[in-house]
């Protein structure tokens, strides 16, 4: 019996391989084609060429396929060169990097056509969905809705649900990024009760609170309750406060405070007993993106890109965030927005 090349078993691969449907056959063999041809290439230390594979997903799958395929020929054969077997097998390596490096530039160029920000802003909605669906699954449990819970239960639900909470927060910042933050912003102001405002924000972050053995105060005005403005903004902006508050302290309270300073002002702080905010920090404390210590690249901050979101929704309202900072003792986060008192109904 003639020993078989490794090319011949390749061709038998690609063979055994081919669609047999009549109207997936002339695809199917184009794309088997172009790997095999691909392999040979690299084989001889070329660049691979991919043509006009599909995308990565089925591209991949495709090589994969081949790869397994040939291994059962050279399985099946009575012998073969034992280092052309080796080259052909390196050969597989090489397009298979190569069809990660097209990946990853067919990727980048989309991120820097005209189309980048609405797929950014598409991906971040679908993984918002079933982030959302967690949360309100997490909810239903620990209610006992679903049957009794146990204290330990009760424990890893908080964890999930704070885990869950800070993915979907991230993707939501995100997106208000991308959008600039108008989206949160009406039309036009409208009534609102600070108090409704402030009980929405501590419910939310209540389970991260109680997970991590916190209090979470808050305190609104005793008159003059319903103001006109922006509520979807200042909520987003004091949740995205608390959250942070919560997430950098260990012992204490966050506080969620709205004061009356004049008929028609008001002034809002979110004030933490956590560990404070290093001098060396504060420079960049609202950029989305911070270059850390000694390596030198620039890093995407969950907590900066939330404090970036809170400065622009701040500013569109047309107050100022700032910050104060003790190390070690606590930390302030407060603005000052005109708030018009809402006429009685």
């Amino acid at each position: 019996m003639a020993i078989a090349s490794p090319w011949q078993l390749l061709d038998r691969a690609a063979h055994r391989l081919a669609p047999k449907r009549a109207d997936e056959a002339s695809q199917g063999s184009e794309h088997l084609e172009i790997i095999c041809a691909a392999i040979r290439q690299a084989s001889c230390g070329q660049v691979p060429n991919l043509g006009s594979l599909p995308s990565y997903v089925p591209a991949r799958r495709l090589l994969d396929s081949l790869r397994a395929e040939f291994l059962d020929q050279v399985a099946a054969a009575s012998s073969s060169d034992p280092t052309s077997l080796v080259s052909v097998l390196r050969a597989f390596e090489r397009v298979r990097e190569a069809l990660d490096r097209d990946s990853a530039q067919q990727l980048a160029d989309r991120l820097s056509g005209p189309g980048a920000l609405e797929m950014i802003v598409a991906v971040a909605h679908d993984m918002r969905s079933p982030l959302t669906s967690i949360l309100f699954l997490v909810d239903a449990l620990r209610s006992g809705r679903s049957g009794p819970v146990t204290a330990h239960q009760e424990r890893q639900l908080l964890l999930l649900y704070g885990a869950a909470f800070g993915l979907s927060s991230l993707v939501s910042d995100f997106m208000h990024l991308a959008q600039g933050g108008e989206r949160l912003l009406d039309s036009s102001p409208t009534p609102f009760s600070l108090t409704e405002c402030l009980h929405a924000v501590r419910d939310i972050v209540q389970p991260i609170a109680e997970e991590k053995k916190l209090t979470v105060d808050i305190v609104a005005p005793a008159k003059a309750d319903r103001r006109i403005g922006q509520p979807a903004a200042l909520s987003q902006v004091l949740l995205n406060l608390a959250t942070n508050a919560l997430k950098f302290t260990e012992h204490g309270s966050v506080r969620v405070v709205a004061k009356e300073i004049s008929r028609a002002r008001v002034d809002f702080s979110v004030v933490d007993t956590g560990r404070g905010i290093p001098a060396d920090v504060l420079d960049t404390l609202f950029h989305a993106f911070r270059r850390p210590g000694r390596s030198g690249k620039y890093v995407f901050s969950s907590a900066g890109l939330g404090l970036s979101i809170c400065q622009k929704l701040v500013s569109a309202m047309g107050g100022v965030l700032t910050v104060k900072s003790e190390p070690g003792s606590n930390t302030c986060f407060s603005f000052q927005l005109d708030l018009q008192v809402a006429p009685r109904l």
